[in-house]
């Protein structure tokens, strides 16, 4: 994708937003709302009508070696204008 944008989140839960016109992606955690928006209209070809970010703390995660720390992320939550689509979450 970019810098901006890392992947989308493909969840049962992102699929139940994707059917209201949300859609969520794990992006850079210095992305502001502004630049966001610009990479996913230049992207995907679609008109962006709101944007809500969040951080995703920081969680214990097993591992061979003890219990270890995964680092922040940042997601953002994009509604998109009624009849826009994006076909990463539609299958296509």
């Amino acid at each position: 994708m970019s810098q901006i944008i890392k992947r989308p989140l493909v969840t049962e839960k992102t699929n139940l937003l994707s059917e209201r016109g949300i859609y969520v992606f794990q992006v850079n955690r210095s992305a502001s709302k502004t630049l966001i928006k610009d990479q996913v209209e230049k992207h995907f070809q679609v008109k962006v009508e709101s944007i809500k970010t969040s951080i995703a703390r920081k969680k214990g995660k097993r591992t061979r070696m003890g219990v270890g720390r995964v680092k922040y992320w940042k997601k953002a939550f994009i509604r998109l204008k009624a009849g826009e689509k994006i076909s990463v979450f539609e299958g296509n």
